[in-house]
């Protein structure tokens, strides 16, 4: 499974403007219900928050992956949030984080929400610099080149 195969130019949010973990997810989960109907807003917030008290889903080195599974997500979403100014997002390493790759999916089928966070993962840790490619790119396509040129490169 392959980031850039679960992203689309419509699941970027570019310039995320609120600054607040809480307020982060809400900004992010309205996003997601303008383009997917079916989900349930609240009930998909309410879970996500609920996934963060548990512990807080920012990995550290600017990266958060705020995820969960809802009833009312029919397939896996993956939406791409980019904060220029950086969000307390509770991280390991008490830094702001910046990327926000916030995973949906079906409790129906828990192995592809496991996959995609793996796949997510992976891309952080072995990529070089991400951050400052993502947080450099001047648009939507650019961004979704970063992370498609960056997967090519480590599978090389």
């Amino acid at each position: 499974m392959k980031v850039s195969n679960l992203l689309t130019n419509n699941m970027v949010i570019l310039d995320l403007e609120r600054d607040g973990r809480d307020e982060v997810i809400k900004e992010m989960v309205s996003f997601l219900k303008e383009r997917k109907k079916e989900i349930k807003e609240k009930d998909l917030y309410d879970r996500l928050i609920q996934r963060e008290e548990l512990g807080s889903t920012a990995i550290g080195e600017g990266f958060a992956i705020p995820h969960c599974k809802v009833k009312s997500a029919k397939d896996l979403t993956v939406l791409l949030g980019i904060s220029r100014k950086g969000v307390d997002f509770h991280s390991q390493d008490n830094k702001p984080s910046f990327i926000f790759f916030l995973v949906v999916s079906s409790p129906d089928n828990p192995s592809v929400n496991l996959q995609a966070l793996a796949a997510i993962a992976h891309l952080i840790r072995k990529s070089k610099n991400l951050i400052k490619k993502i947080l450099d790119a001047k648009n939507i396509s650019e961004v979704l080149t970063v992370i498609q040129d960056e997967e090519d490169r480590i599978d090389e």
